[in-house]
């Protein structure tokens, strides 16, 4: 069974009503998005940060997944599909998709400041100043800040190794280590690039760029992916 890997970005969030950072032009929902998504900011202001990202995770449950996230999990009917998202939604897993890697954490789940692993679903629940972790330390969102390192960035790099085709979709690839995925992508195999407008990598000639929005355009490309098979 050939192997589909989808990098996806904030681009097919925004398809479902998500406001993206970049569009944002550095405030996000009113907030300096490096007070409240840096270690610094944490350690400044808890409370600041923990309300940030409750109405994150609040916005996160009023919308559904969009055709493009359908499109994806609809892959899996025929291919083996791993999806490598920068986005800290749960979309794709809503849409159906069974594989999915979170480079930059899951709104979803909370974690201990202190332990990294210590990690606890909590949905759409709130967390509050004062909200323990089973260490005893206080809960964080489990996602990744400016200034923390990557930690799911070396999985992510051997999936992409081992893709036969390779979906890029609704990121700038302007954020790194996420950008730097691209370039682990074998040779000779059918890579896309769905997005409206251009990225800041340089389309070669073994990639097809469908410039839509992940709403419109996977669903297509999956269509005929399946097609074709």
């Amino acid at each position: 069974m050939s192997h589909i890997v989808v990098l996806s970005g904030a681009g097919i969030s925004a398809d479902s009503g998500l406001a993206t950072f970049r569009d944002a032009g550095g405030l996000w929902e009113g907030y300096d998005i490096y007070e409240v998504a840096s270690i610094d900011g944490w350690n400044r202001d808890k409370e600041k940060v923990l309300d940030f990202y409750n109405k994150r995770r609040e916005q996160v449950f009023e919308v559904d997944p969009n055709p493009g996230h359908h499109a994806i999990a609809n892959l899996e009917e025929e291919f083996d599909v791993t999806v490598v998202t920068q986005n800290v939604d749960n979309l794709h897993e809503r849409a159906g998709s069974t594989n999915v890697i979170h480079l930059h954490g899951l709104l979803s789940e909370a974690r201990s400041e202190e332990d990294p692993d210590l990690i606890t679903e909590i949905g759409a629940d709130p967390i509050k100043l004062g909200d323990k972790a089973a260490d005893g330390s206080q809960l964080r969102p489990n996602v990744v800040w400016f200034g923390e390192a990557v930690p799911m960035i070396q999985k992510a790099v051997e999936v992409v190794v081992d893709a036969d085709i390779f979906i890029v979709v609704g990121t700038s690839l302007a954020v790194y280590p996420a950008a730097s995925l691209v370039n682990y992508s074998p040779n000779g195999i059918s890579k896309y690039l769905v997005d409206p407008s251009e990225t800041e990598m340089r389309i070669t000639s073994d990639w097809e760029h469908i410039q839509e929005k992940a709403a419109i355009g996977l669903p297509s490309l999956a269509k005929k992916l399946l097609n074709n098979r």
